[in-house]
């Protein structure tokens, strides 16, 4: 009886000694592979529906309204004064003062119209850069308030795209393709934006 009982009690602490050491192990794996909460955004989602992007949209509207018609009053000086070298003599001097006064306000259509599309430029791109620059700010309060440990741009791809260069520039540049079980914060970055407004 002795003899089973010692058996017995031998077998029952191997027991508890392998599923001790199979715990001890499991326990470091568990500790070494942190469960991190992953959220996602699409900053392209939130340049189109912020609010930001319907004033700037309705002031470039407005400013491209005021360029096409100083641009075309320009043109019309310019053609004026086209019109004009008929009253004078082919190489007249008051024929080549025309021509000059021609020249010159082609040359300031000319350099308006250059100007106003580097201008337009500069602004588009000084706009985007400030804006993103506050996407990646109201990302983080949103991350942080959610306790998120990472957030990933999700792009919205739209096929058909334009042209073949287009749809292999978007395969080239999605990265996500797939995140479910994701926190999708896009929604609160936008409405975070707006109250800025």
């Amino acid at each position: 009886m002795k003899a089973s009982t010692v058996a017995l009690g031998c077998l029952i602490g191997m027991v508890f000694l392998a599923i001790g050491y199979e715990y001890s192990q499991a326990q470091p794996e568990a500790a070494g592979r942190p469960s991190s909460k992953i959220g996602v955004v699409s900053v392209q989602r939130v340049f189109r529906d912020c609010k930001r992007s319907a004033r700037y949209n309705a002031e470039v509207l407005a400013e491209q309204s005021r360029t096409t018609a100083e641009l075309q009053r320009l043109s019309k000086e310019v053609e004026a004064s086209k019109a004009g070298l008929n009253a004078f003599k082919r190489g007249s001097s008051d024929y080549l003062a025309q021509l000059k006064e021609v020249y010159d306000k082609q040359g300031k259509h000319d350099a308006e119209q250059e100007y106003r599309m580097q201008q337009k430029a500069v602004k588009y791109q000084r706009w985007v850069e400030d804006l993103y620059v506050d996407i990646l700010r109201k990302v983080g309060e949103v991350a942080k308030q959610k306790g998120l440990d990472l957030v990933v741009e999700k792009d919205e791809l739209e096929f058909p795209a334009p042209s073949v260069e287009s749809t292999m520039m978007a395969i080239r540049t999605h990265k996500v393709l797939y995140s479910g079980g994701c926190l999708d914060i896009t929604d609160e970055v936008i409405v975070r934006l707006d109250e800025e407004e």
